[in-house]
């Protein structure tokens, strides 16, 4: 298992970028929402998802993450230069901890990514068969992730909806955030 901070810090890829959160509360439950800002780019991330090639960084993207308490994933909304989401992706995680400053996940390896029009996958298994050979997981966590991304596969595919609001939702907060 691996501890994630959502300010993404000493990324490479990035030339300039900002990172801005905030504490609230989304459907009664605390959650964290951290915004990634990203102004410049040395290359643009281009990645594969369902089969179709999608670019998810580059100049005046923003990358918005949502983690809520007691939850075992967070949620991350890419949005392009034009503020339309690019990308749905949930991580699966052991624990989330939402401390200003210092928000950060327990990344159980698992991911789940969706596209605007609800395709999706699971990927990122090899990432928990090899933490599993070297004991960076239990077998015990391997199939709590399993669980989880069972659990966030089935949202997507009935809910997806409640997806977008939630992203929609993310958005709308950091644009109120900068305002001030």
């Amino acid at each position: 298992m691996k501890t994630k901070y959502l300010n993404k810090k000493d990324w490479r890829r990035i030339r300039h970028s900002d990172y801005k959160e905030v504490l609230t509360t989304y459907e009664g439950k605390k959650v964290l929402i951290g915004c990634y800002y990203i102004h410049s780019v040395y290359h643009p991330l281009t990645v594969t998802i369902v089969g179709e090639k999608i670019k998810v960084a580059d100049d005046n993207f923003k990358w918005i993450t949502m983690m809520g308490e007691g939850d075992h994933y967070s949620l991350t909304v890419m949005f392009d230069e034009n503020d339309e989401a690019v990308q749905y992706y949930f991580d699966i995680n052991k624990s989330n901890t939402l401390e200003l400053g210092r928000a950060r996940r327990e990344d159980l390896y698992l991911d789940v990514l969706a596209l605007p029009d609800g395709r999706s996958e699971l990927v990122d298994e090899d990432d928990i068969i090899r933490a599993l050979k070297y004991g960076q997981v239990t077998p015990e966590e391997r199939d709590f992730a399993y669980k989880v991304a069972s659990y966030v596969e089935r949202l997507i595919e009935y809910q997806f909806d409640e997806v977008v609001k939630r992203g929609q939702f993310m958005y709308e907060m950091m644009e109120r955030e900068n305002e001030i």
